[in-house]
């Protein structure tokens, strides 16, 4: 995949995962149950994409890449998780702002797993982000729902970080979509024992969301996610999702009539605002990928 492609291939996923917080919203089944059965469509979607399309490009995983995909799928599921909850609680729009503080995450992170030189810049656009969501929270008052939905999104905004650091050593020279399978696959095998007894409980209907949910917001996302960061540093992916939370709270006012408040608005333009600021200094600043 060359840089132009993979810079496609990340926006199109910020859209689909912009999406992830309407599907969960609709699905009213736990959020457990709600990323289990994400994680079985999107294993059988990657299953499908890799048997038809993929074929056999790609060496597969040895032991180490393995573990490390398996403790990715831990992360991944425990950041669906804690987001589905925030949706339930909270709404799409606090959720999705609450999660897009994921970017500070990475740039703090990144610097220090990775030893890369955290510019002032990088310290700056940090402080802009939390102000941001000292602006989103509805309240401080740890007994409101919003407030506790949206520590669930921070929360599922540091897990995604961790993930995104993670696959960024633990996919070199696989191919993307068995790195997927991988994960999902994790969280099928982690989450069945507890699913399994609340599965007689959902509704059809509820089944075509989470249907949704696990072919096109993650079997083609997150595939779109992976391939993008084996080209990307994973502090260029971060900011592009600053689009994401554009997308959930646009759809969410469209078909739930969420109108954010203009405090919620200021909060959530002030993070988008220093996350596209990072993203226009920060791409000037990155080299460019040596070529094999």
């Amino acid at each position: 995949m060359k840089e132009r492609n993979a810079l496609l291939a990340i926006h199109l996923g910020a859209l689909l995962f912009g999406l992830s917080g309407i599907f969960g919203k609709l699905a009213a089944t736990a959020p457990m149950v709600t990323t289990f059965g994400r994680g079985v469509f999107a294993v059988i979607a990657l299953a499908l994409f890799a048997k038809l399309i993929a074929g056999n490009r790609g060496a597969g995983p040895n032991l180490r890449q393995l573990a490390l995909l398996g403790l990715g799928g831990v992360l991944l599921g425990a950041h669906w998780i804690t987001f589905f909850h925030a949706v339930q609680v909270a709404g799409v729009a606090i959720a999705t702002l609450g999660f897009a503080s994921f970017p500070a995450f990475t740039l703090l992170l990144e610097g220090l797993l990775f030893h890369e030189r955290i510019r002032l810049q990088e310290i700056i656009i940090v402080g802009l982000v939390s102000l941001g969501l000292v602006l989103v929270t509805p309240s401080f008052d740890w007994a409101s729902e919003a407030t506790q939905g949206l520590l669930s999104a921070v929360l599922s905004g540091l897990l995604f970080s961790l993930l995104s650091l993670l696959n960024r050593i633990s996919v070199k020279g696989l191919d993307p979509v068995k790195a997927a399978l991988c994960q999902n696959l994790t969280i099928v095998f982690c989450l069945a024992p507890f699913s399994w007894p609340l599965l007689a409980d959902v509704r059809l209907i509820d089944w075509l969301w989470i249907g949704l949910l696990g072919v096109f917001c993650t079997g083609l996302a997150h595939s779109l996610f992976v391939a993008s960061l084996k080209v990307l540093k994973a502090r260029t992916t971060a900011v592009i999702f600053a689009l994401e939370p554009v997308y959930g709270i646009a759809f969410a006012w469209w078909l739930f009539d969420e109108q954010p408040s203009l405090r919620m608005l200021a909060g959530g333009v002030l993070i988008i605002f220093a996350i596209a600021l990072s993203a226009r200094k920060g791409a000037a600043a990155e080299p460019k990928p040596a070529t094999a």
